[in-house]
This record gives structure tokens, sequence and C-alpha cells, in this order.
């Protein structure tokens, strides 16, 4: 990201926390690149393992913030319980199993009245009044398409969400993405693990975990959805 010093004066702090979030700022003054501003850690701010579970108010981003920041941004990020992270480029086996998974899921749902989806592709999710979330999953299915504006801009809770892991999100998905999904009311959540070749199924109810099954390759031919009778996919394929 480019931004004139004059710009940078006026709002270090807005620009600060792209830096935390793991975007490089470059400073230009009269039209010439005259200095970079780059985090500390790259890997520390994509992943925030070290991230503490409580955070002093001013360090918190809004949601009207976040909004505010990444309007003119050409980066991809998320909002989770305050903190924005700064979606890392996946890896070739990231994406193979994407789009394994999303045409597995499209030619299944295919006529029915719930339509899968791919990233990017913002939804909001509400954990309370103050704690407002925006996250882009891998694949969602959706079965609530009046909750789409006139702008296309969904306001729904997905039915179905998968994330598959990446060593900078794998930690984000486990645990921060499991708990806000379980807390918004998910139907069922899909962890793919491509390193150990697994897929663990989760089915929600009632802000807890009802039932899970992790399938893996060797053991199983194929995971199966808990929600959506007869929906399956191949292993084998997804992690060709």
């Amino acid at each position: 990201m480019k931004v004139s010093s004059t710009e940078l004066q006026n709002n270090f702090g807005r620009y600060l926390k792209f830096v935390e979030a793991s975007e490089e700022i470059i400073v230009t003054r009269n039209g010439r690149d005259v200095a970079r501003i780059t985090p500390v850690d790259p890997k520390a701010g994509q992943v925030r393992e070290s991230m503490p579970a409580y955070r002093m108010d001013e360090d918190w981003i809004s949601y009207e913030e976040f909004l505010q920041l990444t309007e003119n941004s050409d980066q991809r990020y998320e909002l989770i319980d305050g903190v924005m992270y700064n979606l890392a480029s996946p890896t070739y086996g990231h994406q193979q199993a994407v789009i394994e998974l999303s045409g597995t899921f499209y030619n299944w749902f295919k006529g029915k009245s719930c339509t899968p989806l791919t990233s990017p592709f913002d939804v909001t999710l509400v954990k309370s009044e103050d704690n407002i979330c925006v996250v882009q999953p891998d694949v969602l299915v959706i079965c609530d398409k009046d909750n789409i504006d006139q702008k296309g801009k969904y306001h729904g809770i997905p039915t179905l969400i998968v994330e598959v892991l990446s060593p900078s999100t794998q930690r984000k998905d486990i645990s921060t993405k499991l708990d806000l999904y379980i807390q918004c009311g998910v139907k069922e959540y899909w962890i793919v693990d491509t390193k150990h070749k697994q897929i663990t199924v989760y089915l929600l109810d009632e802000q807890d975990i009802v039932d899970y099954l992790t399938f893996k390759i060797g053991a199983d031919d194929y995971a199966r959805s808990f929600h959506f009778d007869g929906l399956s996919v191949k292993l084998d394929d997804v992690f060709a």
C-alpha cells in the first residue's frame, strides 16, 4: 500500500493497524517513494498466534473501523473479536482441495434450494452488538438467499462452512473460527487438513458441538455431511 507522508502523519494510527495486520506501507513525498514501514515479524502478523485473549480498548478494531480501513485496500482481511487478520496467499495444495470441494458441492447442490460459494466472499457474523466479525470462508453453503441485498451483499448465516488449513491460519481456523461459528449459529463446520490428509466435520447446534467425525485418507473413502444427508466428498480427490 502506498500513502503520502501527509496522509500518514494525519492518520498514523489507522495505517499502523494495517502494518499490525502484516501489510507493508510505502510512504511517498512529492510522488516519490521515500520510506517503507514493515511489520517486525510478518508471520506473527498474519497468524496472530501470540495475540492475548483480552485486548485494551484502544487496540480493539470495530466493525465500522474495519470497513474504513479495508475500503480501498487491495489485500484481503478478516475481523474476529476486534483483531484484523491479513489473509496470506494460499498454497497449491490448499487451492486443489478448495477446487475439488467446491466442484463436488456445486454438483450436489445443483437444482436444490441451497447454494455453495467460494472465497473471496464476505460473511458478516454478529457475536454481540459491539462485536461484529467478518470472515471469508474457503467454501460455504447458504440456504437463506433472501438475506442477499440489492448490492449482492450477504447478511445471513451460512448453513455449512469449510476452511482448508494453511500453516499461517490453522490455529485461527481450528480454534477461533470454530468458536465464532458455534456462537453465531452455523450448522456444520468442516476443517480440511491437507498436511495430515483428513477432514473433521462438526455438527453444531444451540451454541455447542453436537457431534463430530474425522475422516482420514487410508481409513475412509469419503467425508460425509451430518446436516445434508447424502452429501459426501471423495478423499482421494481432495488430497490428490
